[in-house]
């Protein structure tokens, strides 16, 4: 199943490969102040393909907080942040934000509360490397 996101005014989109199709996706709520506060609630699937286009990078406004193992891409245009990525042993792993996704039906997304608080930095980059998307492309057009 494709699934496409994008943020508000379309600056960072996304096409997201999830294999196989899901009968239900998970959308967990993280609970941390940042998220709270800009609608995060995310998703992945180790198995899909994430390619994200940026039309204008210096638009683009990359945050990290707390352990500083993952960079929220926000949209500085319009302050959605479509995308979170983190590098793990030199590979680059995603999760996305369900509120950015174009077309899904909203039956499918089964939201669930997340709190990774006292979560130590090891254990965190040892579940994301186990369920975050493995395969990330970033394109990013010409200026």
């Amino acid at each position: 199943m494709l699934i496409n996101g994008t943020c508000h005014c379309g600056n960072i989109s996304f096409a997201l490969d999830w294999l196989p199709a899901p009968t239900e996706i998970p959308a967990r709520a993280c609970g941390c102040s940042f998220c709270v506060k800009h609608g995060g609630v995310w998703t992945s699937t180790p198995n899909g393909a994430l390619k994200i286009k940026v039309k204008d990078p210096a638009q683009v406004s990359r945050y990290q907080f707390g352990t500083r193992t993952a960079e929220f891409h926000v949209c500085a245009r319009c302050g959605v942040a479509p995308v979170v990525t983190s590098e793990i042993a030199g590979r680059l792993y995603a999760v996305v934000n369900v509120n950015t996704f174009d077309g899904v039906d909203a039956t499918l997304l089964r939201r669930s509360p997340a709190d990774f608080d006292g979560e130590g930095k090891d254990s965190r980059l040892a579940r994301r490397a186990r369920n975050w998307i493995g395969r990330v492309q970033f394109l990013e057009s010409p200026r």
